[in-house]
């Protein structure tokens, strides 16, 4: 009987995602194309591999500060580089929400650096919003993880503002049915979402996301720790964590195992509680997510699948062509 329940259930979930995603409008990628700069800049995808590439080497960090990034970017308005613009006198722009404080000022530079050298070849012709979406590609790609494809011929968006972020973007003490309807309402399904978590398999993320894990556990005293998580992984991220009151910069990475390689680690590591943020650990416990990570867990080649599948989708959601956008001249500035 509770079987029976629990499959009614995944149905009804089912349905009502595909109500969801439908009541929302496609979004318009009719004059995105692979080759879009073909006569008007035809070494833009060799350029911004270029630069993408002499960026990791130098710093390793790039690829998972890029790949988070384009996600923030993507989630709150489309991917339409409107996090990249810098704050005014009178405006505070998406970057200066306080969720996207801590994205890393590597993706931010390796942005700037490919635009720099496309203003040179090809001035006022590659959207800042293209370069995002390319150069996180190339970082995936570098970093071990699958190749997709980028359509082309994004404009960058006319507005920037932080007080459009909150509630476009999951956060580390959401439950999952909180982030599935973030998700849904972007019409990405719950096997979509449990995909994209996957890029968490690099990168890193600051103590003070998971303190709450790893210290004074539902008041159990100073060392009480979740119960989800490894007792020696708990143990290892008190004493890493011990300053992060006085250091808001001390962090770890996402995955503990592979840290600097795109790979299905990740889900391997929720298996045996070595999840870092709650926002991870718990798809591992919910029926509606806990198959999917199971899946990749054991299936590499199924979550690299998956992963390019919602990438390519997330990559066009709510782009902006035509007059509703512009191509900047720089990434952090309005043309006007």
């Amino acid at each position: 009987m509770a079987r029976h329940l629990q499959h009614s259930s995944a149905l009804l979930a089912a349905v009502l995602a595909g109500v969801v995603a439908l009541s929302f409008p496609a979004p318009s990628t009719a004059k995105l194309a692979l080759d879009y700069y073909q006569k008007t800049c035809p070494r833009v995808v060799d350029i911004v591999t270029q630069v993408v590439t002499n960026k990791q080497i130098a710093n390793p960090t790039t690829g998972a500060g890029t790949l988070r990034l384009f996600f923030h970017d993507c989630f709150v308005g489309g991917c339409d580089a409107s996090i990249l613009i810098s704050s005014g006198a009178f405006s505070r722009a998406e970057r200066d929400a306080d969720i996207n404080l801590s994205l890393p000022g590597d993706g931010f530079d390796v942005v700037v650096r490919a635009k720099t050298q496309l203003e040179i070849q090809c001035p006022g012709v590659v959207s800042c919003a293209d370069i995002l979406a390319l150069a996180t590609r190339d970082l995936v790609t570098m970093l071990g993880g699958p190749f997709y494809h980028v359509r082309l011929g994004r404009k960058d968006a006319l507005a920037s503002k932080a007080d459009t972020v909150e509630g476009h973007l999951p956060r580390p003490n959401m439950t999952v049915s909180q982030m599935i309807s973030i998700f849904a309402a972007k019409g990405f399904t719950v096997q979509e979402m449990v995909a994209l978590s996957g890029a968490h398999t690099v990168g890193f993320s600051h103590c003070k996301e998971f303190a709450n894990r790893i210290y004074n556990y539902n008041n159990g005293g100073p060392n009480a720790f979740d119960p989800s998580i490894s007792p020696e992984f708990a143990k290892a991220l008190q004493k890493a964590c011990a300053n992060y009151i006085n250091d808001a910069t001390i962090s770890t990475f996402n995955d503990i195992m592979t840290p600097g390689k795109f790979d299905n680690m990740y889900f391997k590591n929720l298996a045996g509680g070595l999840g870092l943020l709650a926002s991870d650990q718990i798809l591992m416990s919910d029926w509606r997510t806990r198959p999917f990570v199971e899946l990749y867990a054991a299936n590499n080649t199924a979550f690299f699948n998956d992963f390019v599948h919602a990438m390519e989708k997330l990559s066009v959601y709510g782009v902006k062509t035509g007059r509703n956008g512009e191509v900047r001249r720089r990434c952090d500035n309005f043309n006007n």
